[in-house]
């Protein structure tokens, strides 16, 4: 199911395999974590814990929702993670992950 337009007028799917972008570096903080692209220098923040967990094990799950599962997002938190991580897919720190 996708959920939430972006501004492009694309929808993120939640139950599509994503994957953090193989140019891009996390770097743990208080807050959060900072994403770093060796590619385009550009460097984003991520500003909750629960989407740097989300984020880090996007490639070990078949989809973005199983990844929001496994990391305890419960239904009143998940149109925020929607968002964030359209907002990374945007940004290129998260990417499309091929089917296995």
């Amino acid at each position: 199911m996708a959920v939430g337009a972006s501004a492009g007028g694309e929808v993120f799917d939640l139950d599509r395999a994503w994957t953090l972008s193989s140019s891009v570096a996390l770097r743990p903080e208080r807050f959060g974590a900072l994403a770093y692209d060796f590619h385009t220098r550009r460097l984003s923040m991520l500003k909750d814990p629960g989407l740097v967990e989300v984020v880090c094990s996007l490639s070990n799950h078949a989809s973005a929702r199983e990844a929001c599962m496994a990391a305890g997002v419960d239904d009143g938190r998940i149109v925020s993670f929607v968002r964030a991580l359209d907002a990374l897919r945007r940004s290129g720190v998260i990417h499309e992950r091929a089917a296995a």
